[in-house]
């Protein structure tokens, strides 16, 4: 089967390198690059950056799918992103806020991406995230018990949002406290 068609037949639209090598099971660096280069030259994949392309132009993407598969690592929603559409914060982020194992700030397109190091113990506890579209989202109440574990001094805007007993039960519950 060509390569083309197993490409076309997958529902993603963002693949790094290595799993693209793994889709058309090649083994050999250089057949591979070589093949992602030609496809670049087609039009077929767009490079966001080194190493990640998309099949879409930029703009149809989901840009916190795009944010998570740019990590190329375990990563959720949370922080001021969840909590700025839950009402729990006035200030506006320019930033999509992502909790990961480790902290950088990304830039793709126009989107800017601020990514927060967790430890392992607490990032991998699912309590208070949910899989929506298959994106995991903390709950407000557990993105105001990450943004407490990063910033116990944080200052939420509307106090009436707070549910001060589910927030204390996550940070229990993940082991903040």
């Amino acid at each position: 089967m060509y390569r083309i068609n197993k490409l076309l037949k997958e529902k993603n639209t963002l693949f790094h390198t290595q799993d693209l090598a793994v889709l058309w099971g090649i083994t050999n660096r250089n057949t591979l690059y070589t093949t992602i280069k030609r496809y670049v030259d087609q039009g077929v994949f767009t490079p966001i950056y080194k190493g990640f392309y998309t099949t879409v132009d930029l703009d149809q993407l989901d840009p916190v799918t795009l944010g998570i598969r740019a990590l190329h690592e375990y990563a959720y929603l949370s922080t001021e992103t969840v909590l700025g559409k839950a009402g729990v914060i006035f200030q506006l982020s320019h930033h999509i806020t992502l909790v990961s194992s480790l902290s950088k700030i990304i830039s793709i397109g126009d989107q800017s991406y601020r990514v927060r190091s967790m430890r392992d113990e607490f990032l991998y506890n699912d309590m208070g995230i949910s899989i929506e579209n298959g994106i995991p989202i903390a709950s407000p109440a557990r993105a105001i018990a990450d943004l407490l574990y990063f910033n116990p001094n944080y200052y939420f805007d509307n106090l009436k949002a707070l549910d001060i007993k589910k927030v204390r039960s996550i940070q229990k519950g993940v082991g903040y406290l």
